[in-house]
């Protein structure tokens, strides 16, 4: 399973995987899902870096693991 950096930013392929470039996620659900439980409030929202660039903060990332019971990221 791929590892979060201890701080920073990670882009969307770091959480849910990209099968096409053969990167594993670290949150089993697909780019649909992720993005509809951003609006529904269940998924930490992004923080965009640009206008077709979003990333999201590894302590928002893991606080969602760790409340899923996925350990610590």
């Amino acid at each position: 399973m791929r590892q979060l950096p201890e701080e920073g930013f990670c882009r969307i392929a770091a959480i849910i995987g990209d099968k096409r470039r053969n990167i594993e996620g670290i949150f089993p659900v697909s780019r649909s899902e992720w993005y509809a439980g951003i609006k529904s409030g269940k998924y930490p929202a992004p923080v965009k870096l640009g206008a077709r660039l979003s990333v999201w903060r590894v302590q928002d990332v893991r606080r969602l693991l760790v409340e899923i019971g996925h350990g610590k990221g």
